[in-house]
């Protein structure tokens, strides 16, 4: 699946993308992710990539010393300026999640939500590379993402060879995507963040798993 197809995907569901939040089984959990890393981001200067529609970046807007949002579609980020955040605090840029900003020299931490799911595993390495050079040595991360749950999850509907599995989705619009959803092992996330990290936290929801760590000064 290449990146185009996937930003043009989000395009297509970005007026319905937030729904996605709204199911009752999961309710419980998104309130302890959401004060997970609103804990873990206060007061911080936060780079996030692949903001989407902004629903992390509201959630932790009042909490940060600033948050710059980024995407690759103007479609979400559309969106996410809508929402009316303090301009004092947030700020939202058209960008590629693989190719990160350098506008602000000091990021002291980095946020990606439910875009780790997204990433081919042999673009896995070389998105990190990116996305910790953009953030000062010593920066904290944090992703979070789905776990696949039988009956909650869409079902996967291919594995390439690769190991990449893929859903089936079906949009309001009458049109089907395949899309691109890993769900990683807990030891497959802390396998790839411990070149970069020893600080590595990894938290399991029954919906949701969290990650957090602080990268490692060269």
């Amino acid at each position: 699946m290449s990146q185009a197809t996937l930003i043009n995907y989000y395009r297509r569901r970005a007026h319905e993308y937030e729904r996605i939040y709204q199911k009752p089984e999961r309710q419980a959990d998104l309130a302890r992710l959401r004060d997970r890393v609103r804990r873990l981001l206060s007061g911080r200067r936060v780079l996030e990539l692949a903001c989407g529609t902004g629903y992390w970046t509201a959630a932790i807007a009042d909490i940060v010393d600033s948050i710059l949002a980024t995407d690759a579609s103007e479609e979400v980020l559309a969106i996410a300026r809508a929402k009316g955040l303090d301009p004092a605090r947030v700020s939202f840029s058209l960008a590629d999640a693989y190719d990160p900003p350098r506008q602000s020299p000091d990021f002291t931490a980095g946020l990606a939500a439910f875009w780790w799911s997204h990433i081919p595993r042999a673009r896995l390495s070389p998105f990190l590379d990116r996305f910790h050079a953009a953030l000062v040595p010593g920066a904290r991360v944090v992703f979070a993402d789905n776990r696949f749950v039988e009956g909650s999850s869409t079902p996967i509907c291919r594995t390439d060879a690769a190991g990449n599995t893929y859903q089936l989705r079906h949009l309001e619009d009458g049109t089907s995507h395949e899309v691109l959803k890993n769900f990683p092992p807990v030891q497959e996330l802390r396998d790839a963040i411990e070149p970069y990290s020893s600080t590595i936290e990894i938290t399991t929801f029954d919906y949701f798993w969290c990650m957090t760590y602080d990268i490692q000064a060269a």
